[in-house]
């Protein structure tokens, strides 16, 4: 086992046919050289997926929670079972294409500098992820996105370090955030970095360990060579672009909306208070608090 070249470690919340419809592609898909491993940890669903995975998918490793302990804490769970050189983290409501698991290993284990690399994530509409390219959040970011300037000047670094699509996104090259949903690494650099922090509990998280990646000199690399399809949001129900497949109960939604604006506040408090002044870090404080109240009233109504 410790000779495999990747460990696949999914993390499921009420999400069984989109969890069924991932796996049958993570099996259908050509695999690493030295072999992989499957990996699921269910976050204490109730919607049949505990058994669906047993019943059809036996050589897949299931960890089950009694609780739902967040994307984190779910995903170190299943870090200190996997046994690959690499370890893939996927999201249940993803479906990955042919190649689009033995092609990103390869090239990830031939790049001792790369830190995590991700693949191009594609909607069902064929549109391109955006959350799965950007920069980080920084004050000047995030004023340059949600002020609108950054669609004004849509190719100029200056003012569109968020989503940074002044990017050729047809070539492979660095970038300095990737969404959890395709993330692949090295396992022992994962490891090395502490997995994920579980002080969040949902969102913000892979925006966290893409930091610590860079802080450790690594790359974080953009690979568009193969696709991977993203339903987007299935278990938080804050999507829309999964409003059609999956909508979690308002209860989930809400407390799913509000640790995102906590999730917002901790990687602000953890990475850039410090470095910027104090008005500053309440001026920023204050926007996602009041970007939150919004989010949170929209599913307290629906």
């Amino acid at each position: 086992m410790p000779n495999l070249d990747l460990s696949i470690v999914i993390v499921n919340y009420n999400t069984r046919q989109l969890l069924d419809d991932c796996l049958a592609s993570v099996f259908a898909a050509e695999a690493p050289a030295d072999g992989m491993e499957v990996i699921v940890v269910d976050n204490a669903s109730s919607d049949g997926s505990q058994a669906m995975v047993q019943e059809k998918y036996p050589s897949v490793q299931l960890i089950v929670s009694e609780v739902n302990r967040g994307f984190s804490a779910a995903n170190n769970l299943g870090v200190g079972v996997a046994n690959g050189r690499t370890v893939l983290f996927l999201n249940s409501d993803t479906r990955v294409g042919k190649n689009a698991l033995a092609e990103p290993v390869e090239y990830l284990l031939k790049h001792s500098e790369i830190g995590a690399l991700t693949v191009r994530l594609i909607y069902p509409n064929g549109e391109r992820d955006p959350d799965n390219h950007r920069g980080f959040p920084t004050p000047w970011n995030a004023i340059c996105h949600f002020s609108g300037l950054s669609k004004l000047f849509p190719n100029t670094p200056r003012f569109n370090g968020y989503f940074q699509i002044y990017a050729d996104m047809t070539q492979t090259h660095p970038v300095d955030v990737i969404a959890g949903s395709y993330m692949l690494m090295p396992l022992d650099l994962c490891r090395e970095l502490g997995g994920w922090d579980e002080t969040y509990f949902f969102y913000g998280e892979d925006i966290d360990f893409c930091y610590r990646i860079r802080q450790g000199g690594y790359q974080i690399i953009y690979y568009p060579h193969v696709e991977v399809l993203h339903y987007k949001g299935a278990s938080s129900g804050l999507r829309k672009e999964s409003a059609e497949i999956a909508k979690p109960p308002k209860e989930t939604r809400v407390k799913v909306a509000k640790e995102s604006v906590r999730a917002m506040k901790i990687f602000y408090r953890k990475f850039y208070r410090q470095d910027y002044p104090w008005l500053v870090t309440a001026v920023v404080l204050a926007g996602i608090q009041i970007r939150g109240w919004f989010r949170i009233l929209k599913h307290q109504l629906t």
